[in-house]
């Protein structure tokens, strides 16, 4: 099974281009946790809880580690490199688990999503000003990983279609 993770700073479409290519390859995909988490906290999220995230995100790359599955393909909404990373900025701190995680290379393929998408504002949305430095460091993360990426960028269709090429590119077969 192919397992192919759309990551990007806030506000780049990930979910909707996710939807978009999971439908159109007929297949699975997950949603983003940390969205969901945050949105139903009735507090600030802290430490603790982007470290319950990040487990989360790995008990359900879990399940598709065993294979058992229909699908020759599965889409994530983002992925452990952004938790990683909010980690890191935020708290000055990674752990061990998250980092082990990564570098068991999960995923196959990224499709990492340019910030050349005009900023939505939303009460989970924290660094509209901060997209290209956010991209950068996900560029990093990805390339110390040494696991193949496109970057994606164009409005609306243009990226869905741009977002097609690359994994048709990469996946001859699929």
């Amino acid at each position: 099974m192919l397992k192919i993770a759309i990551i990007g700073p806030e506000s780049t479409g990930k979910t909707e281009l996710t939807e978009r290519l999971a439908k159109h390859f007929h297949t699975v995909w997950e949603p983003e946790l940390a969205r969901e988490y945050v949105e139903n906290l009735r507090r600030d999220y802290t430490f603790d809880d982007v470290c319950k995230i990040a487990k989360q995100q790995i008990e359900i790359e879990k399940r598709y580690d065993q294979n058992n599955y229909q699908h020759k393909i599965v889409f994530f909404d983002t992925d452990l490199i952004i938790t990683k990373v909010w980690l890191e900025y935020k708290y000055k701190q990674v752990p061990d688990f998250v980092t082990e995680r990564l570098k068991e290379k999960f995923i196959d393929f990224y499709l990492l999503l340019e910030p050349d998408i005009a900023w939505q504002p939303d009460p989970v949305r924290e660094h509209g000003n901060d997209r290209d430095y956010f991209f950068n460091w996900y560029k990093q993360e990805i390339e110390n990983l040494n696991i193949p990426y496109s970057i994606i960028n164009g409005l609306n269709e243009k990226r869905f279609q741009n977002a097609l090429k690359a994994i048709k590119k990469r996946f001859k077969n699929i």
